[in-house]
């Protein structure tokens, strides 16, 4: 069975990727958007963290946080957040056939994928290309035509704060795609 490193820094930021099981398109589904939303204010308030930017897809989402100085427990945080969402959205979504014995074991249920990616970012060139990579990433993946079109993403926010004009990476092209491409 394989060992997973984990980074472990007090106060870095992270760039995440959590997707659901078996890539099931239900994110953006009000209900599990009210749930994700309630889930994170929940959990920020035991266990602060700063989202810098996000991006909600219907089968995954990126995001980046930061964490506080003294404290580099991002993993409990996501344990708290896929609880929260599959507490107060297990009876519409959760599918017992796809449940392994390995599942049944731990309790799980069908809603996300068992681990997540998370990325240590290394200074501010690679923050930056991170952040292009969320925004970029509805029109990456066909959801959008452009990146202000997709409803579920902190570009609007980077847009009023004035680090985005509304019409970067308006449409999906190949020099966009070489320009924001795969990260992970």
């Amino acid at each position: 069975m394989p060992n997973y490193r984990r980074a472990d820094v007090k106060g870095g930021t992270y760039f995440f990727t959590v997707v659901t099981f078996r890539r099931q398109t239900f994110l953006c589904d009000e209900p599990v958007r009210t749930a994700l939303r309630q889930a994170i204010e929940r959990t920020r308030q035991e266990h602060p963290f700063t989202i810098e930017a996000m991006v909600l897809l219907p089968d995954h989402l990126h995001c980046i946080w930061t964490l506080p100085p003294d404290d580099a427990a991002f993993g409990l945080r996501w344990s708290m957040i896929k609880r929260f969402v599959t507490q107060h959205c297990a009876a519409a979504l959760h599918r017992p056939e796809w449940l392994t014995a390995s599942m049944r074991q731990r309790k799980e249920a069908t809603l996300w994928q068992r681990r997540f990616w998370e990325h240590l970012l290394r200074d501010e060139q690679d923050y930056a290309r991170h952040v292009d990579y969320i925004h970029y990433n509805p029109v990456k993946h066909g959801w959008a035509q452009a990146v202000a079109e997709w409803p579920w993403s902190t570009f609007h926010r980077y847009v009023q704060q004035g680090v985005y004009e509304k019409g970067w990476a308006g449409t999906s092209n190949s020099e966009a795609e070489e320009d924001f491409g795969e990260i992970e």
